[in-house]
């Protein structure tokens, strides 16, 4: 038998749970694995159709080159880079919209107004912007924005940090909440100030859960077309400016390449899905390692 003390002076039976407990705690145990198991097929099913039709069409001339229309033939020419530029203009300006906005939203409402009028109102559109379509967001970019002032890269990440928005907001709330309140409470009785403490203390404290958050946010709007015919266009030329002009995405590409009939769009449609899951494993790595410096140097 293993006992051990609490805080309160009281024994406390370590005892592996017996009986039917155990057998509930076997079943439960058996059941994850398998739910496991059962996301990983089709996820694994995914990645090698993509790696497989994809891999063929990858060269440093198909990340480079011109796109052409979809209803040229050829396999070998045309290729992706006004799209890939496109993409980390588009999703690199949403990030920088939407992932500082959503830090301070879930700063406000777990440190400070969380319990008053506007941050329960915070709290609930983040949630209902959530369940919001994609297309939804294009559409209200579409009439507030480009009806206005034309198609451009600008409008599109807009309508990226909108769908991006609720999910940095709700995640980082989370990752802040479970920060222990003894941290807070022994950094006050040192005389910090409330903001100080959430600077230097809460904030380091669920940095990985936060920058984890922001990478779902960003992996989600770098995948999304819908927002994007509405906003961008798609074009076939680099568009650097991202203020002015119709512009184009991997996604965007995607979704005109797979819709056409002739195998050499279909190839570069794999080629470009290929291309976007690499870009997505990459910021995973960058995330991870930053946020393993950051904790490291936090202790």
């Amino acid at each position: 038998m293993s006992v051990a003390t609490n805080s309160a002076g009281h024994t406390v039976d370590l005892r592996e749970p017996s009986g039917w407990r155990r057998t509930k705690n076997q079943i439960m145990t058996v059941l994850m694995w398998a739910a496991f198991v059962i996301i990983l097929v089709p996820l694994g099913f995914v990645l090698v159709k993509v790696v497989s039709a994809g891999a063929g069409a990858i060269s440093w001339q198909f990340l480079t080159n011109s796109t052409i229309p979809a209803n040229i033939m050829p396999v070998g020419m045309g290729g992706m880079g006004p799209a890939v530029i496109g993409t980390l203009e588009i999703t690199g300006f949403a990030a920088l919209i939407a992932i500082p906005l959503g830090v301070l939203g879930a700063v406000y409402i777990n440190e400070y107004g969380g319990r008053g009028i506007l941050g329960k109102l915070v709290a609930f559109m983040s949630d209902v912007m959530t369940g919001v379509p994609s297309i939804v967001m294009g559409l209200f970019i579409y009439t507030i924005w480009v009806l206005h002032f034309g198609v451009s890269g600008l409008a599109g990440s807009f309508a990226l940090a909108c769908l991006m928005l609720p999910i940095v907001i709700r995640s980082s709330y989370e990752m802040l909440r479970l920060v222990p309140d003894s941290l807070r409470q022994g950094s006050y009785a040192l005389g910090a100030t409330k903001s100080r403490v959430t600077l230097t203390v809460v904030i380091p404290a669920a940095i990985g859960g936060i920058v984890s958050g922001a990478l779902l946010a960003v992996a989600r709007a770098a995948g999304e077309t819908a927002p994007l015919l509405f906003t961008i266009l798609t074009v076939e030329s680099t568009n650097t400016n991202l203020f002015s002009g119709a512009n184009t995405s991997l996604s965007a590409q995607i979704f005109a390449n797979a819709n056409s009939a002739y195998t050499g769009a279909q190839a570069r449609a794999w080629g470009a899905a290929l291309t976007l899951i690499v870009i997505a494993f990459v910021l995973m790595i960058v995330a991870r390692i930053v946020t393993a410096r950051f904790t490291r140097y936090s202790r």
